[in-house]
């Protein structure tokens, strides 16, 4: 078998002083604690059509290849009539794929933009597709045959790119478009007030306001089918150790605070940092939101969303778990469901397994698209598959 191995184990031992710390996350309690951190990438193995054989899903469904050959492919946007198209930010261009026998396969695949370097997110409103980079928002016809025209930049001033430059946006259900836009950094005080932040975008004259604040970098969000409450996946910081701090799941409200940088999960103050001049990480924290649900440190959650109305797991979610680089023992590389019942998060349970075996793996989850019909498409930016999962009739 052809593998890259990029397999690379790097201590770093940080001494950290505390003045309160977290038992519950592991954590010693005494005032100075030293932590081990890890860069450890598991090694990395090329694609074989039997591999598919490894993956596991729920009983009663299936998984299989819908296309493959894709590069790098990211976010993905399912269409009323059944095409898909993928960002690619490594590429800078966007593909449209098309199944134009409908076997479950992808057979016509073409690029429709280019050049838009770094090009993530991806929506439909109104017959027209929206995409952004770090930066810059566009806006595009769309031809009977899915191909684009009729280019417009609708702004191009979000905040540098720095360390999470990956933009992902939706249109709410109130019509305006909602844009998550990372931290420059790993871990610090944004002097950009829009960096770490939901901004809610007005399409009537495209400018901006900031929706939530205090999120670290929420690539993955979506609303409820039935309550049409919005809630994100947050991905907590680096350099800390390998089971803190959480990935969290947040209810967004309007307004809101949710804890980044100076706390993460529940309120749980981040004691590693310096308290803000003229104020304290405890006063601050007081006026931010809990999470509502946490998961283990580093799986680095990418993409998220509901199944839709009609669909047996309708108003379960589902989360692409990217995969950790910085853990001693590899965490995530998979796609899990969010149980969800009266409107809140109630259990986590795998959905598609088996890209990770030991120090080893041949996927790593990125964009998901569910359809009306209760398939789920995962992307595959590792090996640049995309997958097909639905229920055996």
């Amino acid at each position: 078998m052809n593998s890259k191995t990029i397999l690379k184990t790097i201590p770093v031992v940080a001494v950290l002083a505390f003045s309160q710390v977290t038992a519950q996350r592991g954590i010693p309690p005494k005032d100075v604690v030293t932590i081990t951190h890890t860069t450890n990438y598991p090694e990395h193995l090329d694609f074989l059509p039997e591999m598919v054989n490894l993956l596991k899903v729920p009983e009663g469904w299936t998984v299989s290849v819908a296309a493959s050959g894709l590069g790098k492919p990211r976010m993905l946007y399912y269409t009323p009539n059944g095409n898909i198209y993928i960002t690619r930010r490594d590429a800078g261009d966007v593909l449209l794929l098309k199944d134009t026998n409908n076997d479950g396969v992808f057979d016509d695949i073409k690029t429709v933009v280019a050049e838009f370097k770094g090009v993530h997110g991806i929506t439909m409103k109104d017959g027209l597709l929206y995409l952004c980079n770090n930066n810059e928002l566009r806006q595009y016809r769309i031809n009977a045959d899915g191909t684009l025209w009729d280019k417009k930049m609708l702004f191009n001033d979000m905040p540098s790119a720095g360390q999470h430059p990956n933009r992902t946006m939706d249109f709410g259900p109130d019509g305006k478009l909602y844009i998550s836009i990372g931290t420059l950094c790993n871990d610090c005080k944004e002097s950009d007030r829009e960096a770490a932040s939901l901004v809610q975008v007005n399409p009537v004259t495209w400018k901006r306001t900031i929706f939530a604040s205090g999120l670290r970098n929420m690539i993955g969000f979506d609303w409820h089918p039935q309550t049409k409450e919005l809630w994100g996946i947050d991905n907590g910081g680096d350099a800390k150790g390998d089971d803190w701090p959480p990935e969290e799941l947040n209810l967004i409200k309007e307004g809101k605070n949710y804890g980044y940088p100076f706390a993460y999960a529940k309120k749980e103050i981040d004691r590693t940092r310096e308290d803000p001049a003229g104020d304290s990480k405890d006063k601050l924290v007081e006026n931010t939101e809990p999470s509502m649900m946490e998961f283990q440190a580093h799986m680095a959650p990418i993409g998220y969303q509901f199944f839709p109305s009609g669909t047996p797991f309708s108003g379960d979610a589902l989360i692409n778990w990217h995969g950790s680089w910085n853990r001693s023992k590899p965490v995530g590389f998979k796609v899990q469901r969010i149980k969800f019942s009266n409107g809140k998060p109630v259990a986590a349970e795998d959905f598609l397994t088996g890209f990770l075996k030991g120090k080893t793996r041949f996927g790593r989850p990125a964009g998901v698209a569910i359809a009306a019909n209760g398939t789920v498409y995962i992307s595959d930016d590792a090996n640049g598959v995309l997958y097909s999962i639905k229920q055996i009739k």
